[in-house]
C-alpha cells in the first residue's frame, strides 16, 4: 500500500450536506483519522483530454463539527489516475451525465485508481433492475413499459407497490390496491404512456411494522445491524427522507442469507460499499450509488462503519 494515500472524493456540493446525517462525511472523517490525504471535486471539475482523465482537486479537509464541517484548499489540475483511491459519491438522479461521469471513471481506473464503487458496476447495477439477477431474494416483481401487464399484476397480487426505474429517497412510489381507480393514470405516469420502463413489486405488508431494512455491505461482508426505517403513519415509503422513523435490529438468519447470496457478486464486481433495502423476507433494491444509513448506525449501535469501509480499502490497496 502507497505510504501517504490520497483519496479524491467526487460529491454534490460539500456545503449543502446535513454533516449529522452524511454518511460521506463519516467515511471522510473515516480517512483523515487514518492520515489520508483528502481532495474534493464535483462532476463539472472533471474532464477527459486525449483519453486522460483530469480534475480540478480542492484540498479538503474535514471535521465533526454542524457549524463547520469543512475546509477547502485551492484546487489544481491534475490527472485522477495519480489519486490513490476516487471516491465516487455523487447521489442520483442516474442520468445521462451521471453515465458519462463513470466513462470519466474507468478512465481513471484504468490509469491507476482504486475507484469506489467500480464505475462499471455503477453503470450496470440498476439499483432496482439488479435485483433480477437474484430472483431467489426477492417478492414477485414485474419489470415492464405495458400498461395492461401492470394492471394484471395488480389484479394478481392485490396490492403492489409502483416506481420509476430511475428514482431515489421514495420519490413517485405509489402504492395500489386493486380496483383503485388511479391505477391507470399512475401507470401512464410511470411508463410515459408506455414509453418508459418502470417496476411494481408486490407489496409487502411487513414495511408497517418491522419497517424497510437497510443492510449495509463492506466488500460483501454485512454489518452486524440494519437500520429499521418506519413509514409515517400518514405515509407508505420507508425512506428517511419522506419521513420515516429511525430504528435499528441485529440481522437475522434471513438477513445473512441474502447478503450470502449477493455479497459475493458485488464484492467480485468492485462494489464495496452497497445498501440492500430488504422487508420482511426479501430485497427489494441494491443501491450502489450512493448508500446511506452510516451515522445512523454508527451511533445507535456503537459500530465504525466508515472505518470498516477504509480497512476495506486499504486491504485493495495492498
Amino acid at each position: 500500500m502507497p505510504t501517504e494515500i490520497r483519496l479524491l472524493v467526487v460529491m454534490d456540493p460539500i456545503d449543502s450536506i446535513k454533516p449529522a446525517k452524511d454518511s460521506t462525511l463519516a467515511m471522510l472523517l473515516a480517512a483523515q483519522k487514518r492520515g489520508w490525504n483528502l481532495f474534493y471535486a464535483g462532476q463539472k471539475d472533471l474532464w477527459l483530454r486525449d483519453g486522460v482523465a483530469f480534475g480540478r482537486l480542492a484540498p479538503l479537509r474535514v471535521a465533526d463539527d454542524p457549524a463547520r464541517w469543512f475546509d477547502l484548499g485551492a484546487a489544481e489540475i491534475a490527472p485522477l489516475g495519480g489519486c490513490d483511491v476516487v471516491l465516487m459519491r455523487k447521489d442520483p438522479p442516474f442520468d445521462t451525465e451521471y453515465i458519462y461521469t463513470t466513462y470519466l471513471l474507468e478512465r481513471a481506473r484504468d490509469q491507476g485508481a482504486l475507484v469506489v464503487n467500480d464505475p462499471r458496476g455503477l453503470r450496470d447495477m440498476n439499483e432496482k433492475v439488479y435485483t433480477a439477477w437474484f430472483p431467489e431474494c426477492c417478492a414477485p416483481t414485474l419489470i415492464t413499459r405495458d400498461m395492461r401487464d401492470m394492471g394484471e399484476f395488480l389484479r394478481e397480487h392485490g396490492k403492489a407497490v409502483c416506481k420509476p426505474l430511475h428514482g431515489m429517497g421514495g420519490r413517485s412510489i405509489f402504492v395500489l390496491e386493486e380496483g383503485d381507480k388511479n391505477r391507470n393514470v399512475v401507470f401512464e405516469t410511470l411508463t410515459d404512456y408506455g414509453s418508459r420502463y418502470a417496476i411494481v413489486q408486490r407489496y409487502l405488508p411487513e414495511i408497517t411494522t418491522a419497517g424497510d431494512c437497510r443492510i449495509i455491505l463492506v466488500d460483501g461482508e454485512p454489518v452486524p445491524y440494519a437500520l429499521r426505517r418506519i413509514p409515517d403513519e400518514t405515509d407508505n415509503r420507508g425512506n428517511l427522507a419522506a419521513g420515516a422513523r429511525a430504528e435499528t435490529r441485529p440481522l437475522t438468519d434471513r438477513d445473512r442469507w441474502l447478503c450470502s447470496r449477493i455479497g459475493p457478486a458485488l464484492r467480485q464486481a468492485g462494489m464495496i460499499f452497497v445498501g440492500l433495502d430488504v422487508i420482511g423476507d426479501y430485497v427489494t433494491e441494491i443501491n450502489v450509488t450512493s448508500p446511506t444509513g452510516i451515522r445512523e448506525l454508527d451511533k445507535k449501535c456503537g459500530v465504525d462503519i466508515g472505518g470498516t469501509f477504509m480497512n476495506a480499502i486499504a486491504d485493495r490497496l495492498g
